[in-house]
């Protein structure tokens, strides 16, 4: 496992602080690793699966495979800091709904 180092000024330089870059990362690594989810799920659902035997321990290679492949893509972490650090990602903040009147 690589360790990359993050220059923390680079991702400062699209929110006005650090925190925010953090809480806009960590939102779109949410997302990344749920679209990851389903769609390792939706793999894993056309293997036919085979049948159990309580003293047959193999394993399924198409289903290793599979996992392997999930496990070796990038971090959703690593993939939302490239994206904000790229300008590729946008975010807003929520308005409050009341009005002062």
């Amino acid at each position: 496992m690589n360790i990359e180092p993050v220059d923390i000024a680079k991702v400062e330089k699209y929110t006005d602080n650090v925190y925010e870059s953090v809480i806009v990362a960590a939102r779109k690594a949410r997302l990344i690793n749920a679209e990851n989810k389903l769609q390792f799920n939706a793999l894993l659902s056309t293997i036919i699966p085979a049948v159990e035997d309580e003293f047959d321990e193999r394993e399924n290679p198409d289903q290793t495979r599979i996992s392997l492949e999930f496990e070796n893509k990038p971090k959703p972490h690593l993939l939302a800091l490239k994206e904000l650090m790229e300008g590729k990602l946008e975010f807003r903040f929520k308005e409050d709904s009341v009005e002062e009147q």
